[in-house]
């Protein structure tokens, strides 16, 4: 059997690839931090590196690993307005140089904080996948505004805003599937990560400190979530629709209690959020 097996549901269409590599991954290793310097991955010192992950979901180099910072016990709010500038910036460069290789047609940036998402390594990192395609969950996105218009140049509902910096904005869906979630998304139509000019990469930094600060407060202890970027396909199509955004979620609806996805919800596709997005707003607002 092949290493890296793509496969396609019968019943539902969905692309699952089947990646026997990573089944024997290092979980949480117990003695010594890769991330930090002088880590197997990072022998040399740096602010913050990106490199090929040794366990991929994929073949030929399309799965990244991206090191925020050398200080193994930081958040992300902690690494400061410049700190997450220079993040920003290497989402940016590593999806423009992914993004020009003929064999990718979307990048993904994403993290997953916390072993309650799955991440195996406490150092603050994410990841990077450059897909061969355009994947369902962004290819929805893209399809429903080309036929409905952009719904994120609109101002959000007050009720529902968080925060805002220069040039950004952050609010929590108006149909969260999840308690605790928001989207980030710039004032103007932008379509990626490296079509973001100076002030307004400055301005996605500021937000992300201020709202994954806010999580972290919410119930005064860090929050585990999940972290996504949405942005213009790299296959070569113009895509107008494509609006950049983040979307941030966690499984948690109270301190300590986690919001699992259950059976009906999976059978369905039709969610149940138990906690009001308005009021998660207010609560972050307050955070």
């Amino acid at each position: 059997m092949p290493v890296h097996d793509v496969r396609t549901d019968e019943l539902s269409g969905a692309t699952v690839v089947v990646a026997a590599g990573r089944q024997h991954r290092p979980n949480r290793p117990a003695d010594e931090c890769p991330f930090c310097v002088g880590g197997v991955e990072a022998p040399e010192p740096y602010d913050v590196k990106a490199f090929p992950n040794r366990w991929p979901a994929m073949p030929d180099g399309r799965c990244e690993v991206v090191l925020y910072t050398p200080d193994h016990d930081a958040t992300f709010p902690d690494l400061g307005l410049d700190g997450a500038r220079k993040v920003v910036d290497l989402w940016a460069e590593r999806t423009g140089a992914l993004g020009d290789r003929p064999d990718v047609g979307y990048v993904l940036v994403f993290e997953n904080r916390g072993p309650e998402v799955g991440a195996t390594i406490d150092h603050p990192h994410g990841q990077i996948y450059a897909y061969d395609r355009v994947p369902d969950v962004p290819l929805t996105e893209l399809r429903r505004a080309g036929r409905h218009g952009c719904p994120l140049c609109p101002a959000p509902d007050p009720a529902l805003l968080v925060a805002t910096a220069p040039g950004w904005r952050a609010w929590v869906p108006h149909a969260s599937a999840w308690p605790y979630a928001l989207l980030l998304a710039p004032d103007v139509h932008r379509p990626d990560l490296p079509a973001l000019d100076g002030p307004q990469r400055d301005g996605l930094a500021a937000l992300l400190v201020d709202v994954l600060g806010r999580l972290d407060r919410l119930f005064g202890a860090p929050l585990p979530y999940m972290l996504w970027v949405h942005q213009r396909p790299t296959d070569g199509a113009p895509w107008p629709e494509a609006h950049l955004h983040v979307h941030v979620v966690s499984p948690m609806r109270g301190p300590g209690v986690q919001r699992y996805v259950a059976a009906a919800e999976l059978g369905s596709g039709q969610y149940t959020n138990p906690v009001v997005p308005e009021d998660a707003a207010s609560a972050l607002r307050g955070a």
